[in-house]
């Protein structure tokens, strides 16, 4: 079970980032609010986001990864690191380049992101300048992400899964600044933040950068040279672009629709926040744990029962976290807005124009994480392509459903094609894993599957009577006070799934206690 045990290694680290991240956005949102300067700071920090999930996190990670664990294990770490030599040379090359594009072109990045910010000069103005302020961290970010994926195949994920923490710490900072200085709802107080980004980049790199050498694999930099290892990684990194972003590429486009729509940008950046969390700490480190696992696995085993077992075990642990997530976030999605962020410059309207965009993001939650466990069969195989079409169908499938219930349902729609989309994303993986042989259902998966619906259904039923009792102190407006109601009735809530999920069979207590415990001991 050392699936689990990684898991709960990154799962942990990812949960502690977003937790402090919880913090920002509840400081955020007061500082923030919604309003025009809210709305060009998250289109200005969406920029470099996009492209480092794309470029780095999603196209980067599936291409290099695969490359880089065969080369470990065939060669040792000096064909590795010629490998990474080669690749960072003309990597950090084309992340010079595209920086530099992206500071003289940021009006044309702007408007291209947020078309609807043409008609308020002040607002397009603010987002272009914080655009210039923040892209450099893409190029940080890039660069970490190359780290990253070196540690994660020398099976050190830790020091990687733990760097995020520091934008949300840096961002934290910026934000008591903010409130000591008063700059709250000021211009100042984006730019602040701005600034705050940009520094945390180049924390993160120190940090990852540093535990490479540290483990004993320093790199050097070499003339950027078009040789096979990068022939290779090109070749296998331009359709995980797509494949490996499909996320962000669905997100932007929702932000571009809801730039047409005064305070819809920072309602769905909020709800985004809010079911991103589970989407983070479960989808992602299963993605990052996943693909070595099974890239090994591919390399040593070929198409085994060994491999399908652990495809069942990863997507039957993913939901077990998944669906109770997402039946609590539908369930009671007000009372977490509220809590969470009424207050200051964040309105009772804002609360529900969330909480509404909210269950429309976290109906496609299950199918997120599915992805996620999915995706890496194919990358382990260094087939990036068919992802990449399946990608784009689901992409055109997002632009048809947003155009067509924005008119109706404004940022709700939104929210709601980006799930639709992810569904078709899912299914088409599954069906083209099974029809190659890649995946084989076995009947404990769809048994455990039932019952862990039927659990979490129990546990959204316990939730909306718990909310129901203490409604009282759940809508007190200062946080300290009703933040602990909240956090006590989610706790419910978990023992209810905890006690149905054990009594129904639907979790394998042992298996999973005994993976801990073999952790804590490996410790």
């Amino acid at each position: 079970m050392s699936l689990v045990k990684n898991f709960m290694t990154v799962g942990g680290a990812t949960l502690s980032s977003r937790v402090l991240g919880f913090v920002r956005d509840v400081f955020m949102a007061n500082m923030l609010g919604s309003g025009p300067i809210a709305d060009a700071f998250f289109v200005a920090f969406r920029l470099p986001n996009l492209f480092r999930r794309l470029f780095a996190e999603g196209a980067f990670s599936a291409a290099f990864i695969p490359l880089f664990s065969r080369s470990l294990a065939e060669g040792g770490k000096p064909c590795a690191r010629l490998l990474a030599e080669d690749i960072l040379a003309v990597f950090l090359l084309a992340l010079t380049l595209i920086t530099a594009v992206a500071e003289i072109a940021a009006p044309w990045l702007v408007g291209v992101l947020a078309p609807g910010f043409l008609a308020d000069p002040d607002k397009f103005g603010a987002a272009e300048a914080m655009t210039r302020i923040m892209f450099p961290y893409l190029a940080c970010m890039s660069l970490t992400a190359m780290a990253a994926g070196m540690l994660q195949s020398f099976g050190r994920f830790a020091v990687a899964a733990f760097a995020p923490s520091l934008l949300n710490v840096i961002l934290v900072a910026a934000l008591a600044l903010i409130w000591w200085e008063k700059w709250a709802g000021t211009p100042l107080a984006a730019y602040t933040l701005s600034w705050a980004v940009f520094i945390s980049g180049i924390a993160q790199l120190i940090a990852v950068g540093g535990s490479l050498w540290w483990i004993g694999f320093p790199m050097s930099l070499k003339r950027p040279r078009y040789t096979h290892n990068v022939r290779r990684f090109i070749t296998l990194g331009i359709p995980g672009i797509v494949s490996g972003g499909i996320t962000q590429i669905n997100i932007v486009v929702g932000t571009i629709i809801a730039s047409m729509q005064a305070s819809a940008v920072s309602w769905l950046y909020f709800a985004d926040r809010i079911y991103q969390l589970p989407l983070g700490v479960i989808g992602v480190a299963i993605g990052v744990v996943l693909l070595p696992d099974l890239t090994r696995r591919v390399r040593t085993e070929g198409e085994s029962d060994g491999i399908f077992h652990v495809q069942n075990r990863a997507l039957e642990f993913a939901m077990a976290l998944t669906l109770p997530a997402t039946v609590a976030l539908i369930a009671i999605p007000y009372t977490i807005m509220r809590v969470l962020f009424e207050r200051g410059a964040f309105t009772a309207v804002d609360t529900v124009a969330t909480a509404e965009a909210l269950i429309a993001f976290s109906a496609g939650l299950p199918a997120f994480v599915a992805i996620k466990v999915f995706q890496p069969s194919f990358y382990a195989r260094e087939d990036t392509k068919t992802p990449t079409v399946q990608g784009g169908i689901s992409v055109a499938v997002n632009i048809v459903a947003s155009l067509a219930l924005f008119p109706f349902i404004g940022h709700v729609g939104i929210a709601a094609a980006t799930s639709l989309s992810a569904w078709v994303n899912a299914v088409m993986l599954v069906v083209v894993l099974i029809r190659r042989g890649h995946f084989v259902a076995d009947r404990l998966l769809y048994r455990r599957l039932a019952l862990l619906a039927l659990a979490s259904l129990m546990m959204g039923a316990a939730l909306v009577l718990g909310a129901s009792i203490i409604d009282g102190p759940l809508h007190d407006r200062h946080f300290i006070v009703a933040g602990p109601w909240l956090i006590g009735l989610c706790g419910f809530g978990m023992i209810v799934y905890g006690i149905a999920a054990m009594a129904t069979g639907a979790v394998d207590v042992r298996r999973y206690a005994g993976a801990l415990l073999r952790r804590g001991k490996d410790s």
